[in-house]
């Protein structure tokens, strides 16, 4: 698996970045036509729409086909939904776009992640195997935005237009559309590796996993510190237009934010030996929600820039930690369904949570919404402090 595992990572990337460019340069279009902040909120949320309904059901697909062909249908769909983006830039092809890119991204990462944890050996190197595949989404979301924005900008004048124009967006979504033949390209010849039977699912429902007091407290940590990155997803583009910031800026503050996220990770296989998962966790949630509640006072895109490096920073450290705790806490056979139930659970609010951003943003101003989340975040830290009896791998198989 070892020798698999670069080509995993570059495979993840290059999906990843498929829908981070799309979610960077969706939205600015929207809003570049005349849409509100709502509207875009709405735009946002269709990009976890998808992934609510199909969490559980491609978490029992890859248990039981393994890695290849859940992969392929997601690259089949990801390609089909930026091409047509890329002919007809309007909203409501937009929106499908983002449906199909969202959906693609968690199916593919559900198969991604579980192969690589039945590969692990023991706890140490689960942490370090997972650490390793975390770079992906966090540097995809860096190259996403960052080239999407560079294209926004350029392509319009070299083809005898203006910055930004719509030849501009035309480029932006093709070059996402490109980046899924890589993926499949990079996983078609990885083996696959099935769970030994089929789980019954007549008799084992993936709610039953939250039974375990561990996981509900796993799961909403996990939440908390998603909605972080949903926060400063959608409303950091809103903010960087209000004050008129170029499609570069924005793409290279988001980058800003991913690029420090990934870099954090390739400490971590160091940090991890040394502190213990609890504590990484609490330490993140209270220096996020120091973070959230300062953003909205930066005056200019240099110090966004540098609050947007260290939530990066903050928010990276945990996701492999995450991920390695819940591989510990879950029966071996249902590694997938739980990812599957994760995907779920964070999907859900990631479709609720930016149309009540842009309904609250429309009204009141997107500064609520940084308070407000870094609020909520600190006040969690407290279910962080209770996992620290997720000491050792164990199983809970008796769910």
């Amino acid at each position: 698996m070892n020798r698999w595992l670069p080509r995993l990572i570059f495979g993840h990337i290059c999906l990843h970045a498929c829908m981070a460019g799309m979610r960077m340069a969706a939205p600015l279009l929207a809003l570049t036509q005349g849409y509100s902040p709502l509207a875009v909120g709405v735009l946002m949320a269709l990009f976890a729409l998808t992934q609510v309904f199909l969490a559980l059901p491609a978490g029992r697909y890859a248990d039981r086909h393994g890695l290849r062909r859940p992969v392929g249908l997601a690259v089949t769909a990801a390609v089909s939904g930026t091409l047509l983006a890329a002919v007809f830039p309007i909203f409501p092809v937009l929106c499908l776009a983002a449906l199909c890119a969202g959906g693609a991204t968690g199916a593919a990462s559900i198969a991604l992640q579980r192969q690589v944890g039945r590969s692990a050996r023991d706890a140490a190197e689960l942490k370090r195997m997972f650490s390793w595949l975390s770079i992906g989404p966090a540097f995809s979301n860096f190259l996403g935005p960052l080239l999407a924005g560079l294209l926004i900008d350029h392509v319009g004048v070299w083809l005898g237009g203006r910055p930004g124009d719509l030849q501009g967006y035309r480029a932006a979504f093709l070059f996402a559309a490109l980046l899924p033949l890589v993926t499949w390209l990079c996983v078609r010849r990885a083996p696959q590796r099935r769970s030994a039977a089929a789980p019954t699912t007549g008799s084992r429902r993936a709610w039953d996993l939250l039974r375990e007091p561990q996981m509900r407290r796993l799961m909403l940590v996990n939440w908390l510190l998603s909605a972080c990155w949903d926060v400063h997803t959608f409303v950091m583009p809103v903010l960087g237009h209000e004050r008129g910031f170029s499609a570069s800026t924005i793409g290279t503050l988001l980058g800003a934010f991913a690029i420090s996220a990934a870099a954090v990770r390739l400490l971590m296989p160091w940090l991890a030996a040394r502190l213990r998962e609890w504590m990484v966790m609490a330490g993140a949630m209270l220096a996020t929600a120091v973070l959230f509640l300062a953003y909205p006072f930066m005056p200019g895109a240099w110090s966004m820039g540098l609050c947007s490096v260290l939530l990066g920073l903050v928010l990276g450290s945990v996701q492999p930690l995450i991920m390695s705790t819940l591989h510990q806490i879950t029966p071996h056979d249902r590694h997938g369904e739980a990812l599957g139930l994760r995907l779920l659970t964070l999907n859900a609010s990631s479709v609720a949570m930016p149309l009540m951003f842009g309904s609250v943003g429309a009204v009141v101003g997107v500064s609520l919404v940084f308070w407000t989340v870094g609020v909520a975040v600190g006040w969690g830290s407290r279910a962080a402090w209770g996992l620290k009896s997720v000491a050792q791998p164990r199983s809970v198989s008796s769910l």
